[in-house]
Parts: C-alpha cells; sequence; structure tokens
C-alpha cells in the first residue's frame, strides 16, 4: 500500500509540474557549491522548462500559406503537379506544427526526474548519464541531448506518455529513442542554449540522482 500511494503521488506531482509555465529563477551565489545547492533548491520548487523558441514557427506558416495557393491553383486549373506540390507543402506544415505551440514546455525536470514531451517521466535513479552532442551538417552544427538508461525503459519511467491523439500520431517529436538506451533530444529549436540546457539537467542529476 504504502508504494502505491507513493507512486500515485509521484504521478500527481508529476502532472502538477507538467501544468507550470515558468522557468527557473538564475541566481549567482558566491561559489561553486553554493550556486548548485541554490540552483537545485529552486529548480525542486519551481521546475525547470523548455519551450520551441517563438521564431521556430515561421516556415511552418509560410509552408501553410503556401500549400493553401498551391492546392486552391490546382483545383483551378486541374493541373496535378500544383497538387503534388500543395500536398507536400501541407504535409510539412502539418508534421511541424508543434512548433506554433511555443508556450508549451517540451522538455524539462524537477525532484521527480527529467519531463520529455509525447515520452514520459524519467526517474533520477535511472539515469546513467547526460551527454551533449554536436552533429556537423554541412554548414550547419546541430545539438542533441543523449539521456544514458541503465534500466530497461519501462522501469525507468514513473509515467508513460508515448501514447499520442491520432491527429498527432505524425507530428513532430521531440525525442527519439537509439539502440544502446539512449534518448535523444534535438536542442536546436529551443528557446535555450543547447549548452545551458545540458548544463542545467546535469547539474539537476547530479543533486537528486542519489
Amino acid at each position: 500500500m504504502a508504494k502505491r500511494a507513493r507512486a500515485s503521488a509521484i504521478i500527481r506531482g508529476a502532472r502538477r509540474f507538467n501544468s507550470l509555465r515558468f522557468s527557473p529563477i538564475r541566481s549567482e551565489p558566491a561559489s561553486n557549491s553554493e550556486a548548485s545547492a541554490a540552483g537545485a533548491a529552486l529548480e525542486e520548487l519551481a521546475g525547470y522548462k523548455v519551450s520551441y523558441d517563438r521564431e521556430s514557427p515561421f516556415p511552418v506558416y509560410v509552408l501553410g500559406f503556401l500549400a493553401a495557393l498551391l492546392l486552391a491553383g490546382a483545383f483551378a486549373t486541374r493541373m496535378w503537379i500544383l497538387f503534388a506540390l500543395g500536398v507536400a507543402a501541407a504535409s510539412f506544415a502539418y508534421y511541424n506544427f508543434p512548433l506554433t505551440e511555443t508556450g508549451r514546455a517540451r522538455l524539462g525536470a524537477n525532484q521527480y526526474g527529467v519531463f520529455i514531451e509525447g515520452f514520459g517521466l524519467v526517474q533520477w535513479r535511472a539515469i546513467d548519464r547526460i551527454d551533449l552532442g554536436v552533429i556537423a551538417v554541412r554548414a550547419m552544427t546541430l545539438h542533441e541531448l543523449r539521456i544514458a538508461l541503465k534500466q530497461p525503459l519501462g522501469r525507468a519511467l514513473i509515467a508513460d506518455w508515448r501514447k499520442v491523439p491520432w491527429w498527432r500520431a505524425l507530428m513532430r517529436l521531440p525525442w527519439k529513442m537509439t539502440g544502446d538506451n539512449v534518448v535523444a533530444v534535438k536542442l536546436d529549436p529551443f528557446d535555450q542554449e543547447p549548452e545551458a540546457i545540458h548544463r542545467t539537467l546535469q547539474r539537476m542529476w547530479r543533486h537528486y540522482r542519489s
């Protein structure tokens, strides 16, 4: 009974955590140890959250508008090439629609663990390490948060949120699971610097994992 009550309390806390809409307060105490303790205390109280950047939706709006023009032109002229281009543009806009929901938290953490949208709440004790990966693609540099799990996924998740409504099933998600039990999260679309996100989550993991 005690374990069941504790699990229920954790899930209720996770739901309250997901309803919050603010980021941790930043402070600069005198020493590194004081900074770590103060930051952890504040994040335990408020929770740490990251959303998509407000500039991210612009390409989605442009492609959505272009899709409407192309499909309207296709029906007016009965040109299949316009229809095909319109469907392609509409598919891109649909897939990336979550980028327009800038006020919604996609990644975060509190005393219970790390929250990832469309994935779940990973408890701190199930995490082996948190790394920041840098991927060079032509002229771009992409950043990826890699959370290595030391437990099977079923045991690592306090709450499993991988089931999504059917109409969102093909939309963009911020995470992917690799074959070596690592959860990878793309950080570049978020409203905070990748290094800052990695640093904050790593500090919280070190504080709460014991």
